[in-house]
């Protein structure tokens, strides 16, 4: 294991694949991820003072978090929500390679 510092995942919630997949792509191919992922989930949350229950998407969103700003400035210029989830967890430890190559494909 390696101290991790500076490195993230980002969580984004999407309406539909292609929303996701769209945003996934934007953000790899600016070079602010290196990589992304994305999966169906059933989410139950408050907007607009009513209880909503959708399928949406999540986004596990694997970055240099020194680029947040960008990166959350490009998701919030694609992205289809008036309030959009975009929120970073650092990455405590992982292995020197994959930092390493997490490093390489963002931008700095």
């Amino acid at each position: 294991m390696d101290n991790s510092t500076g490195y993230g995942i980002v969580l984004v919630t999407a309406a539909s694949r292609e929303e996701a997949e769209a945003i996934a792509s934007v953000l790899v191919e600016s070079k602010l991820a290196a990589c992304a992922n994305f999966f169906p989930i059933q989410s139950v949350y408050t907007w607009q003072g009513e209880v909503q229950k959708e399928q949406e998407w999540q986004l596990f969103i694997k970055t240099d978090l020194n680029q947040f700003s960008n990166l959350e400035a490009k998701i919030r210029e694609i992205h289809s929500y008036q309030v959009p989830e975009i929120i970073a967890l650092p990455i405590i430890a992982g292995s020197h390679p994959y930092l390493q190559w997490i490093s390489e494909q963002v931008n700095h």
